[in-house]
């Protein structure tokens, strides 16, 4: 197996990573700066730093990706495919970023991975992209919804009383901890992702016979995750702090109680590698329900919910463009 292919792969792995940190960042800290309740720059450090924790919680996830979705490829063309679904999704995570659009990276992967599999001829467990990406991938939003009104409704009633004034600034403080609560979990949920590649990478290499993940893995994606965090993605944390709806510091703390929630239970309970923008979006969406139906821009959301669903067709067509071109270089 060629050596500079699998560097090439790994190192092009740890720039997704990277990419998906800056692209999703906003999932972690919009709410939480778009109510004051932190300035950008602080709350960017803790997302990094929580981030950076966060990826060594579990590793349910990474071995959902690494053994349940796509049979293991083998040999130089093996190498090729990982590469490919790769570009697919650093290539939508590019496209989406640019116009501010919160798409899922997780969904960008997953699209590129079966993309890239299907134009290389690799077998596609279907059971395990509809039971663990398609099913979750719905129901995750609705869960989100449904879940952030309750609790922004009983947050309502158990602080009616509540002088507005020091209700907001309360709720600010706490909004420290349910950020980092987010960005806990985003970690534990996105840097595993790229673990399942590399580690697939490794295989594919005969580097190692086993699905366990280095400890080197599990470092350098947390650290790649936590500088594309730090880097920040301003544009699409415009689009989750303020254009779906104007955040009081009530709404932002129980949305990313909702969205942390959420997360962990997918985690550790079902492995189940679900997107955080999506979540989070529909936390806030559910949320912001509470005061009036009106009252969150709906015209947005459905542009959102839009890119969502397009986001693995996208990917995956990318990516199957990408092994062809590779199949043409490299013969």
């Amino acid at each position: 197996m060629d050596t500079f292919a699998l560097l090439v792969t790994v190192g092009v792995a740890f720039f997704f990573t990277y990419t998906n940190g800056f692209h999703d960042s906003a999932n972690a800290i919009a709410t939480s700066v778009s109510t004051r309740a932190l300035t950008p720059r602080a709350a960017l450090l803790m997302a990094a730093v929580m981030n950076l924790a966060g990826a060594f919680l579990g590793s349910g996830v990474a071995k959902t990706v690494s053994e349940g979705l796509i049979a293991t490829p083998v040999g130089d063309r093996g190498m090729l495919i990982l590469f490919a679904a790769l570009v697919g999704a650093i290539t939508w995570n590019m496209i989406t970023w640019y116009f501010g659009l919160p798409s899922s990276s997780s969904h960008a992967l997953f699209g590129g991975m079966v993309g890239a599999a299907l134009a290389g001829s690799v077998t596609v467990y279907w059971s395990g992209v509809v039971g663990k990406i398609v099913i979750p991938m719905f129901l995750s939003p609705l869960v989100g919804l449904l879940v952030g009104y309750l609790v922004m409704l009983a947050i309502m009633w158990m602080f009616r009383r509540a002088s507005p004034s020091k209700a907001k600034r309360n709720f600010r403080i706490a909004q420290t901890v349910s950020a980092a609560g987010m960005a806990l979990g985003h970690g534990l949920q996105d840097a595993q992702k790229t673990m399942g590649i590399v580690v697939m990478a490794l295989t594919i290499a005969d580097v190692q016979q086993h699905n366990e993940i280095p400890v080197w893995v599990k470092i350098s994606c947390a650290l790649f995750l936590s500088l594309g965090t730090y880097a920040g993605g301003w544009r699409i944390m415009r689009t989750l702090g303020r254009r779906i709806i104007e955040l009081d510091p009530p709404q932002g703390f129980a949305a990313e109680t909702t969205a942390a929630s959420i997360m962990y239970t997918a985690s550790f309970m079902f492995h189940a590698p679900i997107s955080t923008t999506h979540v989070i979006t529909s936390a806030i969406m559910g949320v912001g329900a509470t005061k009036r139906v009106s009252a969150v821009r709906w015209g947005v959301a459905k542009n959102i919910v839009m890119g969502w669903f397009i986001t693995m067709p996208a990917a995956a067509l990318v990516a199957a463009l990408s092994y062809a071109v590779g199949v043409l270089i490299v013969g």
